[in-house]
């Protein structure tokens, strides 16, 4: 099943990339066209929602109160989930040559001395459906020379909006927020720093879940954080987490930004009698202010722009709220979406992981050693193919 995976013959190829954040709410495809040189252009994308009884159960899993055995179950309907949805792909009447398969994150801990992640989906279902090869599993071997296993991403944002002369910032809002820095203000190769800054949608469609009773996953539009007041007072308690102080290298997940943190910011809600409206505006500010203070903290210089992805950019609310709190000091940051420059911003994960699967099947390393902590660039990804 694990064979070499290389290509052989043209560079250029169309490639699946499949990709299920922390938030767990769907699936996001992108079919892409990737070139000798890197290039890489959106040919498709789609979106699969979790169907309500899986999406439980791939809660459950997240917070750790699955079994072994109905996680092992939960990993083989999941891989099939995935292949279902992904048959779009073989009907594009493209040269398909591969696939990268992210899966989703159940468990993430970056610790030097015994690091482990786990990202379950199982790619045997999705060989066969494509009939291609299919790369997964790509945090563990970047963790096994020493790296953090994330940001991933890091060189596909370089590759695609790289700009010479300017200091640029891409920062993906999925579940997690993480932030990849581009200076190429000087010489012909970018400086290049890239670490999670801390929650980003995860706290916001936890809570929303919990006051809605799961009939909202999200606050759609940010209609609740801009209609609730933000309580100052928490706000800068939660902003002396020892997360946001630690020096980069560094990632998160859910096992510190999930529910565990939710928990506790219900239990000082309540003692401060927040509505659920102010909770959830404190909580979009948390994930705004966390994200700027991160970069005061830890990123050499201010960015010209900060081009904005993933699902927390539809949250003008959020949005907005990053806008004023990267201005806050100093001169105004522009902050734009991925979209408005051409990329729609559910896209640029599943598109990042379609070429790392690119790189993998070419036999070519992916991650930037300097960003994850790793000791030397190595080949991320196990390939699988049927």
């Amino acid at each position: 099943m694990h064979g070499k995976g290389r290509w052989s013959g043209s560079v250029e190829g169309i490639v699946l990339g499949v990709m299920s954040g922390t938030s767990l709410g769907s699936v996001d495809y992108a079919l892409c066209r990737i070139g000798g040189n890197d290039g890489v252009t959106l040919e498709d994308l789609w979106t699969a929602t979790f169907p309500p009884v899986l999406e439980a159960r791939l809660q459950a899993a997240a917070r750790g109160d699955a079994s072994t055995h109905q996680l092992a179950q939960l990993h083989h309907d999941l891989g099939r989930f995935y292949a279902t949805h992904a048959r779009k792909a073989g009907r594009a009447r493209l040269p398909l040559r591969g696939a990268g398969l992210h899966g989703l994150t159940v468990f993430h801990n970056p610790d030097r001395k015994r690091p482990a992640t786990l990202q379950i989906g199982e790619p045997a279902y999705l060989a066969r459906a494509l009939g291609v090869p299919v790369v997964n599993n790509f945090r563990a071997a970047d963790l096994a020379v020493g790296g953090q296993g994330a940001p991933l991403a890091t060189g596909f944002h370089v590759c695609l909006f790289g700009r010479r002369g300017a200091h640029v910032c891409v920062n993906n809002l999925g579940g997690i927020s993480n932030v990849t820095s581009i200076d190429r203000r000087r010489g012909r190769t970018p400086r290049v720093l890239a670490f999670d800054t801390g929650p980003a949608n995860v706290l916001l469609d936890l809570a929303m879940r919990h006051f809605t009773a799961g009939r909202q996953t999200y606050d759609r539009g940010g209609c609740w954080a801009a209609t609730g007041q933000v309580n100052e007072t928490l706000l800068s308690e939660w902003l002396r987490h020892p997360f946001f102080a630690r020096r980069p290298p560094k990632s998160t997940g859910r096992e510190v930004f999930g529910e565990p943190f939710l928990a506790r910011v219900l239990r000082e809600a309540r003692a401060e009698r927040l509505s659920p409206r102010g909770t959830v505006a404190t909580l979009t500010a948390f994930t705004a202010r966390s994200l700027a203070l991160n970069y005061r903290r830890h990123l050499p210089a201010a960015p010209d722009q900060v081009i904005l992805t993933g699902g927390g950019a539809e949250n003008p609310t959020l949005v907005a709220a990053i806008r004023r709190a990267l201005s806050e000091g100093g001169k105004p940051t522009r902050v734009c979406t991925s979209a408005e420059l051409g990329w729609p911003s559910q896209a640029i994960e599943p598109a990042a992981f379609a070429w790392l699967a690119w790189r993998r099947l070419r036999g070519r390393s992916g991650h930037l050693p300097e960003t994850t902590g790793a000791e030397r660039a190595v080949l991320l990804g196990q390939v699988t193919e049927l």
